[in-house]
């Protein structure tokens, strides 16, 4: 049988960014055993994947990476293909022995030295990150593209309003990428419809902090039913934005440092707003950039308001 190995570790928005191109590596080896390894916190988005018959846990302890070393080794991979571009990630690919390894061109890998280990290195063209990873599983070898997003149902967590309302999720990995928190207070005081704030556990104390906004806390799981259930949603640059995206949900995408075009909610069922002063960086501050102080809750309003 022809096996192949996808290395994509994480995280939320990376894990989802990756699923039309495995779908198009299985789809085009159809009696291929696919396997993905995954940091075991991302895997409940692989659950009941039709494209996936495999998910190997990887975890960075000394008994995680000893058995998943162990199960790399139990089985001769044909194919591995590495989607994230980092030394961790292509050292994975060379622990499986597989006969050829596809991974980003050093001129683009996160971590250039990851690239050693590939025997086929690609440099993409494509903008959007969606379509560079469908680039690099037809350099593996995938004839048939599939843009697919086969995301599991989720199952509620906390309660949610019985009608329509607003999904937000406030909080990205840079405080930089985050639209101020005291703009949700106007945005629900404005809307037609209850807003909605999801968040961790951890997050729970700073969602709490906006009057007006009701907090839903959950994992994966409720994230995903909760955004199946909303009527709309406003989003940053994070992986809850780009699940709405792949579930073909409504709403705004407020963006600022990062660049939309490559890293935009795919689809284009959501609005972009984006200052014409926004200059496009990818470093992790933590303060808010100016420029996603400059989108207004009123703009963000019009736009939900006439969806509504």
């Amino acid at each position: 049988m022809f096996r192949i190995l996808v290395i994509r570790l994480g995280s939320l928005g990376d894990v989802i960014h990756a699923l039309p191109a495995v779908a198009s590596l299985k789809h085009s080896f159809p009696r291929s055993h696919l396997s993905w390894i995954i940091k075991p916190q991302w895997a409940p988005l692989l659950e009941g994947n039709p494209y996936v018959d495999e998910i190997i846990p990887y975890q960075r302890t000394a008994a995680g990476l000893s058995a998943a070393w162990r199960r790399l080794r139990r089985e001769r991979f044909q194919l591995a293909v590495d989607l994230q571009g980092l030394i961790q990630s292509s050292l994975v690919a060379a622990a499986a022995r597989a006969e050829k390894i596809v991974g980003l061109d050093r001129s683009q890998a996160r971590e250039p030295l990851a690239a050693m280990v590939y025997s086929t290195a690609v440099k993409t063209t494509a903008v959007h990150r969606v379509d560079s990873y469908l680039e690099i599983a037809a350099a593996a070898g995938a004839t048939n593209t599939v843009t697919t997003f086969p995301l599991p149902q989720g199952r509620p967590e906390g309660w949610l309003p019985k009608g329509p309302f607003v999904l937000a999720c406030p909080l990205a990995g840079w405080a930089s990428k985050q639209w101020p928190l005291e703009y949700y207070e106007e945005l629900a005081a404005g809307l037609k419809m209850p807003l909605v704030l999801n968040g961790t556990q951890a997050a729970a104390e700073t969602l709490g902090r906006v009057p007006g906004a009701q907090v839903h806390i959950s994992g994966i799981p409720g994230l995903i039913d909760a955004t199946r259930r909303a009527h709309t949603v406003v989003g940053v640059d994070s992986g809850p934005l780009h699940l709405a995206a792949a579930l073909s949900k409504q709403g705004v995408a407020i963006y600022g440092p990062t660049d939309p075009a490559s890293h935009g909610p795919y689809g284009g069922t959501i609005r972009v707003l984006r200052s014409a002063d926004a200059v496009t960086s990818y470093k992790r501050r933590e303060e808010e950039d100016p420029s996603m102080r400059a989108i207004q809750p009123g703009e963000v309003l019009e736009v939900l308001n006439a969806l509504s």
